[in-house]
């Protein structure tokens, strides 16, 4: 299992602190937090600076669970290369686009995709291992 780079247990609060002064005052309110660490990108919006993002990888299967938090099924719009799972989604409040490196090579076309109660769970079985190739 894998979190998400968030190390800062302030990040939320600040976060929240600062949506709250944003409802209050027309969103021009901002505090200027920025995420710091491994895969922190300044100025990054999203699932990353404000939605759980778990990472489940087993033998066969990788699985990434998100927390979308007022997001009908249908404005979730995903894709997959094999290596990186990108998850866009809009609420009435904000929009989100979050890019998820998966910890194995997976099969793309074997995905399948459940939303229940604002949490996305997506299922991969993992690639096959690349062929041998012998040299004549």
């Amino acid at each position: 299992m894998r979190r998400d780079d968030r190390d800062d247990p302030f990040d939320d609060l600040f976060r929240e602190i600062e949506r709250m002064m944003n409802e209050m005052m027309g969103d021009d309110f901002d505090m200027h937090v920025e995420r710091s660490g491994p895969g922190a990108d300044a100025g990054q919006t999203g699932f990353g600076t404000e939605t759980h993002v778990d990472i489940h990888e087993s033998d066969d299967v990788v699985r990434v669970i998100a927390d979308l938090p007022g997001v009908e099924k249908d404005d979730i719009d995903l894709k997959c290369d094999g290596e990186m799972l990108t998850i866009s989604a809009a609420s009435d409040h904000r929009e989100y686009d979050e890019r998820v490196r998966l910890p194995a090579q997976v099969d793309e076309h074997s995905a399948s995709a459940t939303y229940n109660n604002g949490v996305l769970e997506v299922q991969f079985d993992k690639a096959e291992d690349s062929a041998d190739i012998d040299v004549q």
